[in-house]
């Protein structure tokens, strides 16, 4: 009883018909109305607004979440797009289509004559419909054994590269083609430029001999020479392998599961200090690895475990976003493709479109990467819109981080409440009635999906009431309905400046789960029953209906606990709220919670075009931290009600302690001004950086937290059966939870080119924040920035250079730069480069001849520096 998903099919009326009947599409090999069926290789295609009509059967579309999360999301992205006419077909559910898997045949093998049995029956099922009519099933596979099976199995079907070189009218399609591995071998040469990787049986065999070590590649997004395996497996005594060269990277990609073998103890070196970006000519397969590597500096101090790539386990790659770098050679239809990320390599594809695709943000797909050739192959996916317009760089940005973004599909909104809505009485008989309680909200101006409010009032027996009210999205979304299925694969909200992508439609988000004033919302609350000194005399959790008093923004709560003529009931929860939060911090505070910084600016925007017209650094309230306070105080007691409650499957968040090698930079930056860091404990850092103070110089404690920031691990998700250790090092927290709302941040380095895009060059003071081997980092604390001034300058002589690992030092000429030592510089943006607009950065102050420029400047004396 499963629907053919055809108009020309009558028997189904309960499940209106995608595919349609006149599905044409002009071919020179299939004149005829007709339906495409892919197998699992043929993907980059689909996209293309011209493919329509096609079958995802259910073998294809497993076989593609198997291998690629990104590629499973793109199609089925594109399966919900109406105008393309796409139906998945659950062929393995069907009683005609349905196979079983035959001795000795392997499931790759299975599943390709699982396709052809499911594209005979189309076939077959749509001659009897049509009564033998004109339209055909067109079966497309780059797999030469599964063709010829299929041709004789009576089907029409072509090659992918066949079928899309037919199309009338469409050669940029082309261009989306993945190379064939005998096409791959044509464009490389014949020179090895990397070690063969090994077989998977032999890899599989070192591991379990001790002899290989597993890991996931991260590359280096400062050197693209240098990158790090993160062992996976528990209870190894390395926990990273330092990888340096071309050779030793061996093709590996950012995020790549490798095989890694460790060199002897005397072969391993030292991370580099070398900030160095591959710019090599774009035509040239060069072999520039040993020449850099003399760059690289190798200190005995702080040796790392170090190895090489032996062979991958598997490759994590995805659709990639960047700009075509063109060929020189005139008419070439071989070009490189600079990603967007910095830490992908540069990827060869071949393309017709080279001129069209000038100044244009494209995807790339990697279809293979050659042992003789110096970057990886692929081909063109698709064309995102012209460079440096904010809306192509937000797409990017997007795409990026694997945002989903796209709007909510018609599935998903079906399963919306219909308005008008209300509470209703039933709804009233399971909850906790909290209108009448004083309730606000407290958030950051034009905040509209308020996810949280709070309460504080006076018991009959002295003690204090107080409540976090959490807007209670769980009554809106049934268990696995596409609502749900949306919202668990978005995640969190993503908030970009000034646009915000939601977790949950709009309807849900700003309206019935924002727990806006004066209005009748659902929620779960927390409520203690605390005394005076903020100590817990008892919890419980209840859902809830509450009516908020007051929707303020951190500024306007200040006010009211500042302006001693406000007595209202608001004002006093406010102002106890407040007094508690100072006793539930300074008591974190206490058993070594970290005060942690890292610089945090707010963009005013233009009012109709929406531009960045002023950017400032966030100033904190006292409001801020009374929020935060009892946040944290509900995922804490939520976290240990639902393990208490869940004692094997309570969803938790733990921050892991540092390694001691991860406060190196740290503790050499205090010793530089005659401070010592004490890391045997998060209470013995906490209690060095507060007393971090160095005369004259107020912003030093600010500098030294910031750093301190960069030495801590990730904190990570995980489930109470499957670990022991539940300890928030960063909080100081036997256990924690998100019963709040995370959310995640992006976009604010590109809003900050687009404000410095018509500001010329600014003079601005800034502090060093690392000491590199040929540049000096610099945090700019007027517009929480980061940039690097270069002294290796390939446009005029470099000065003399010496870096001293220890300190760490650089001295350029007479001059000898110290981390946190203050220096002045001059800002702005350089588009020269439009695929990675910089934020250059010149040397004013300390004054050093041929190094430091004047005031006023010109645009062709700035050292090129990088926004971090």
């Amino acid at each position: 009883d499963i629907c053919c998903g055809s108009e020309v099919c009558k028997e189904r009326k309960d499940e209106a018909p995608v595919l349609q009947e006149d599905a044409c599409i002009e071919s020179n090999l299939c004149s005829y109305p007709h339906y495409l069926i892919p197998d699992t290789n043929v993907i980059d295609i689909l996209e293309d607004p011209l493919i329509r009509n096609v079958i995802i059967l259910q073998t294809v579309l497993q076989e593609v979440r198997h291998r690629s999360a990104p590629a499973y999301k793109r199609i089925k992205d594109a399966i919900h797009e109406k105008e393309k006419h796409f139906y998945t077909f659950t062929n393995e559910h069907h009683r005609e289509t349905f196979i079983e898997r035959e001795p000795g045949e392997s499931a790759n093998d299975r599943n390709d004559r699982a396709i052809r049995v499911a594209a005979k029956w189309y076939a077959d099922h749509l001659a009897k419909k049509t009564n033998g009519g004109s339209l055909k099933v067109v079966l497309l596979t780059d797999d030469r054994a599964n063709k010829e099976k299929a041709e004789q199995y009576g089907l029409i079907v072509y090659r992918c590269e066949e079928y899309i070189k037919s199309l009338i009218g469409n050669p940029e399609l082309v261009d989306r083609l993945a190379l064939q591995p005998d096409d791959q071998n044509e464009i490389t040469g014949s020179k090895l430029l990397f070690p063969e990787h090994l077989p998977l049986s032999r890899i599989q065999s070192g591991i379990k001999n001790g002899v290989l070590l597993q890991g996931t590649f991260h590359a280096n997004r400062d050197n693209y020479l240098e990158g790090t395996v993160f062992i996976n497996r528990e209870g190894e005594d390395i926990n990273e392998v330092l990888l340096q060269g071309l050779q030793n990277l061996n093709r590996a990609v950012h995020q790549d599961v490798v095989a890694v073998e460790l060199f002897p103890k005397e072969r391993w070196v030292a991370p580099s200090s070398v900030v160095l970006q591959d710019d090599s000519p774009n035509d040239e397969d060069s072999e520039e690895d040993e020449t850099e590597n003399k760059r690289v500096v190798k200190s005995e101090n702080v040796l790392k475990p170090t190895g090489r790539v032996v062979g991958i386990i598997k490759r994590n790659w995805r659709p990639y976003c960047g700009m075509l770098s063109q060929s020189m050679i005139k008419e070439a239809t071989r070009h490189l493709f600079t990603p967007a990320d910095r830490r992908i390599p540069r990827i060869r594809i071949e393309t017709r479109q080279a001129a069209n695709l000038a100044g244009q943000r494209i995807m790339v797909a990697i279809d293979g990467w050659p042992k003789n050739s110096r970057y990886p192959n692929g081909h063109f996916v698709k064309n995102l819109g012209t460079a440096g317009d904010k809306d192509t760089e937000t797409e990017v940005l997007l795409l990026e981080h694997d945002v989903p973004h796209l709007p909510f599909s018609p599935a998903v909104l079906s399963f919306l409440p219909k308005m008008p809505w209300s509470i209703t009485e039933e709804d009233l008989k399971v909850r906790a009635d909290l209108r009448h309680l004083g309730v606000c909200s407290v958030d950051p101006p034009g905040c509209t999906d308020i996810d949280d409010a709070l309460h504080c009032r006076e018991l009959e027996n002295g003690n204090l009431e107080v409540g976090v009210h959490i807007a209670d999205v769980s009554h809106f979304i049934r268990p696995g309905n596409a609502l749900d299925q949306e919202a668990a694969s978005r995640g969190t909200t993503v908030y970009l400046c000034g646009k915000r992508i939601d977790m949950v439609p709009e309807l849900l988000s700003s309206n019935l789960c924002s727990l806006r004033s004066n209005v009748e919302r659902l929620a779960f609350s927390c409520i203690w029953e605390m005394n005076h000194n903020a100590e817990i005399i008892k919890t419980h959790f209840t859902k809830s209906v509450i009516n908020s008093k007051a929707s303020l923004t951190y500024a306007e709560a200040q006010m009211r606990i500042d302006d001693t003529t406000m007595n209202d009931d608001i004002t006093k929860s406010l102002r106890g709220l407040n007094r508690l939060a100072k006793i539930l911090k300074g008591r974190r505070t206490e058993k070594g919670a970290l005060t942690l910084s890292s610089p945090e600016v707010r963009f005013h925007m233009d009012s109709e075009t929406h531009d960045p017209i002023d950017l400032q650094t966030k100033e904190l309230k006292e409001t801020n931290s009374m929020v935060e306070e009892f946040m944290l105080l509900a995922n804490i007691s939520v976290a240990q009600k639902i393990y208490d409650e869940f004692s094997e499957c309570a969803l938790l968040r733990k921050h892991p302690s540092p390694p001691p090698s991860n406060y190196d930079i740290l503790i050499k930056a205090a010793k530089s001004r005659d401070l010592n860091i004490h890391i045997d404990s998060a209470k013995a850092l906490a209690d060095s950086l507060n007393n971090a103070t160095v005369e004259n110089f107020p912003y030093f404690n600010t500098l030294l937290r910031i750093l301190a920031t960069l030495c801590m691990m990730q904190a990570v998700y995980f489930c109470s059966g499957m670990d022991s250790d539940f300890h928030h090092y960063g909080l100081a927290s036997p256990i924690y939870t998100h019963f709040t709302s995370p959310i995640r941040r992006a976009s604010v380095a590109f809003h900050t080119q687009l404000f410095f895009k018509n500001k010329g060059i600014i003079n601005e003071e800034g502090f060093i924040l690392f000491v590199r081997k040929n540049a000096i980092i610099i945090l700019i604390p007027k517009f929480g920035m980061e940039g690097a001034v270069f002294f290796d300058n390939k446009d005029k002589p470099s000065p003399h250079l010496i870096f001293d690992s220890e300190g760490p030092t650089l001295k350029v000429e007479e001059h000898t730069f110290r981390m946190f030592d203050k220096v002045k510089v001059t800002i702005s943006l350089d588009a020269s480069n439009i695929q990675h607009q910089r934020i250059r950065m010149a040397l004013i102050e300390p004054v050093i001849p041929g190094v430091s420029v004047p005031v006023p400047d010109t645009k062709n004396q700035l050292i090129k520096a990088d926004i971090t």
